[in-house]
């Protein structure tokens, strides 16, 4: 048996732990530079649809709810403790999201009797409410989820069998595009073919889905049957490029500014590089000015860097993005963006040398493994940014806006919750 644990609303329920006055409010969290609201708790959703720009919310709308800056750096730790405390209850777990995680839970006598105590262990250590599907299969189990989210009668807890008659009638409301792996382009396919249910899905030939979709899509249709048989790592691909950038919170044409911008968004682009084990053979600079400021000349530059050889190193990948930004850099421009690309992605482990390429001496390459392993390592355990190269300057004008942020009571000594 599969378990889904799945955190509600969790960006909300992170800053209500904090700040109980919020508790039963409608909350809703931002984007980058507070632009549009990206999270809900249940009482705004009827007041505010998902992905509403803050500045076009009506006033009205406005004196009534609450608005916060996305604080990721919270949210990372109150996932950190959430999965910790299940961890410690169940051996068998596979974290899927922030706010998300697979468990597994074979030989248990009631396993709903069972996830209503760990559902509230994990409220009374952590705070956060959470809620359980349980089936055969993760598919199923994401359904469950659903359901016990949505009927209180359940107490945050479903099962729901393959045989179970209440899942026929589950399945056969469901749309087709509501399904755990199915995307936009897949959903609109498969109505435009005539199945349109989740239940349409189950009952098609799992070999024409395959023919005519790939192998992932008839394992979800053979999971809606009740077979488990798809594993995260059928969803979980390492990226072929990895994007790293986001807007100014003011223009800005110093290139000291662009300077450090292009320093922080290389060394977090080298970090995802290591995070999926891969490294990159050449990055991508570029520079954005803003398209709507008519008065302002534009300029939009790139450039693509070849790095001396493959590498995650963060050292390397910032010295080759400042030569880039070096090149493509010329004043008397206001710049809105700037960003970093990882380019010729490969893994690690089976890097093919090219003897007409340079590479890099494997002494050489044994010390930057160890150090990245080290610094990366330190940084999981002491906060992100304990130890980071180059400093970075608060409220700088390449920084993202987040004038409605909360504290990272968790993660910041200077930030701790003070009790009166």
């Amino acid at each position: 048996m599969i378990g889904l644990i799945d955190c509600n609303n969790f960006y909300a329920s992170c800053e209500r732990v904090f700040n109980p006055k919020l508790e039963g409010k409608p909350v809703g969290i931002l984007s980058n530079n507070d632009g549009c609201v990206i999270a809900r708790s249940n009482e705004i959703k009827p007041l505010v649809p998902m992905g509403m720009p803050a500045f076009k919310i009506p006033p009205n709308i406005r004196k009534q709810i609450t608005l916060l800056s996305s604080n990721y750096e919270l949210y990372g730790d109150m996932s950190r403790r959430v999965f910790d405390t299940v961890r410690e209850h169940t051996a068998d777990l596979e974290i899927y999201s922030i706010d998300e995680a697979f468990i597994h839970l074979e030989g248990f006598g009631n396993p709903v009797e069972y996830c209503k105590r760990l559902r509230a262990i994990i409220k009374r250590n952590t705070g956060i409410p959470v809620s359980i599907g349980l089936s055969s299969a993760r598919t199923l189990s994401k359904i469950a989820n659903h359901v016990a989210k949505k009927n209180p009668d359940y107490e945050g807890v479903c099962w729901l069998h393959p045989s179970d008659y209440k899942l026929e009638e589950l399945l056969k409301q469901l749309p087709v595009s509501e399904i755990w792996g199915v995307g936009y382009r897949i959903a609109n396919k498969l109505q435009a073919m005539g199945i349109k249910t989740a239940w349409q899905l189950k009952e098609a030939d799992p070999k024409f889905i395959r023919k005519k979709f790939s192998v992932v899509l008839e394992r979800t249709a053979l999971e809606l049957q009740g077979t488990p048989c798809i594993e995260l790592d059928d969803l979980d691909t390492p990226k072929k490029n990895i994007m790293t950038s986001h807007s100014f919170r003011r223009l800005t044409g110093s290139l000291y500014d662009l300077h450090e911008a292009i320093r922080v968004h290389a060394s977090r682009g080298a970090e995802k590089l290591r995070k999926q084990n891969s490294v990159a053979r050449a990055v991508l600079v570029f520079l954005k000015t803003n398209r709507f400021r008519d008065d302002l000349p534009q300029y939009n530059p790139s450039i693509v860097v070849p790095l001396p050889y493959p590498t995650n190193d963060t050292r390397e990948i910032i010295k080759t993005t400042q030569e880039g930004l070096k090149a493509i850099y010329r004043k008397g421009y206001l710049f809105m963006k700037a960003g970093v690309m990882m380019l010729d992605l490969t893994d690690k482990d089976i890097e093919q040398f090219d003897i007409f390429s340079a590479s890099q001496d494997s002494e050489e390459r044994q010390k930057s493994d160890t150090l990245m392993n080290t610094i990366d390592s330190i940084n999981r355990k002491m906060g992100r940014d304990t130890i980071r190269i180059g400093g970075i300057r608060q409220n700088a004008a390449w920084s993202i806006k987040r004038d409605l942020l909360s504290k990272r009571y968790t993660t910041r000594w200077d930030e701790l919750p003070v009790v009166k």
